[in-house]
């Protein structure tokens, strides 16, 4: 869904001339959705109310709700990245980042399921990680630009693990991951909202008229469905194992995409191939769990303080 989410934001951000507004439509979508979704169920009601209760009696800090942030600032470099560099190419840049990050952010112990040692098939991994990076970009960082594009992807990649820790509190917090999307698209779309009344007010509106292919417009419903899945399984998986397990789904969809639909000028070849299989060595690699790989969270004498959390 994420490779085909890049497809149509990227799309849309070309025609539009203009990623940030690209991007300010994908969430403005989504967020639709999600307050029609979650304000018109009992359940979804119900877990605002709960996460409402957590923030005022500090079970959750203000902090863990502004991943959508991150999450803006990941869409606004996706609608600008895939027209100049294709889908599979960016979708493996933004491994590199997404894989190191979640080595880190698990270390630090920021997401719902705990500290995680930096054992060795981690940094094989994130290593393996950037070899990917490395073989599928080989033939385009000397690229006018594309260098600085790639950077970029890196580094929206690296927030993407930040955002899935922060999302994971939400869902815990709240016990419904749909209201954990709902914040996170609240937040990114006041971001992008601001942005956008700024660049307005100095005269940098987006400059292509509004397409109308009906396709385009889904891509805040696909960010949806990824921001909803990441924060119910984020506490079981970690950071890492998520991330790895999220960035093979990418990097093989975006290799159908670019097979069956390439972008122009930049159509599938064996550097992408080869850094998607590299990629889900990595993912191997990187969901091994011995002794020295359990995470603080997965102490068995701690199971029994789990058994009425509903996150």
């Amino acid at each position: 869904m994420l490779a085909v989410q890049s497809r149509i934001n990227g799309t849309l951000g070309q025609r539009l001339h203009d990623g940030v507004s690209a991007a300010g439509i994908s969430f403005g979508s989504g967020l639709l959705v999600l307050a029609v979704v979650v304000l018109g169920t009992p359940r979804g009601r119900s877990g605002l109310r709960r996460l409402r209760t957590a923030l005022l009696e500090g079970g959750i800090r203000w902090w863990q709700c502004v991943g959508g942030a991150l999450g803006a600032a990941f869409v606004v470099v996706q609608s600008v990245a895939v027209p100049l560099v294709g889908v599979a190419l960016y979708s493996v840049a933004v491994v590199a980042g997404q894989t190191a990050s979640s080595a880190a952010v698990d270390r630090a112990g920021l997401s719902p399921s705990g500290r995680a040692p930096v054992t060795l098939p981690r940094l094989v991994a994130a290593a393996l990680a950037v070899v990917a990076v490395l073989v599928a970009g080989s033939g385009g960082l000397g690229r006018g630009g594309h260098s600085a594009v790639l950077v970029a992807s890196v580094a929206a990649g690296a927030t993407l693990a930040v955002q899935l820790a922060v999302n994971g509190h939400v869902g815990r917090a709240s016990g419904q991951p749909l209201v954990a999307a709902l914040v996170n698209f609240a937040v990114g779309g006041v971001a992008l909202a601001l942005v956008l009344a700024v660049r307005a007010l100095v005269g940098a509106a987006a400059s292509g008229a509004l397409p109308g292919e009906p396709q385009l417009y889904l891509g805040g419903v696909l960010g949806i469905v990824t921001i909803a899945v990441g924060a119910l399984v984020v506490r079981p998986l970690g950071v890492l194992v998520l991330g790895l397990c999220s960035v093979l789904g990418q990097l093989t969809g975006s290799l159908v995409v670019d097979a069956v639909v390439p972008t122009p000028g930049h159509e599938l070849g064996w550097r992408s191939v080869a850094g998607c299989a590299i990629t889900a060595v990595a993912v191997v690699v990187g969901s091994r769990r011995g002794r020295m790989g359990a995470r603080d969270g997965d102490d068995p004498r701690r199971q029994g303080d789990r058994s009425g959390d509903p996150g």
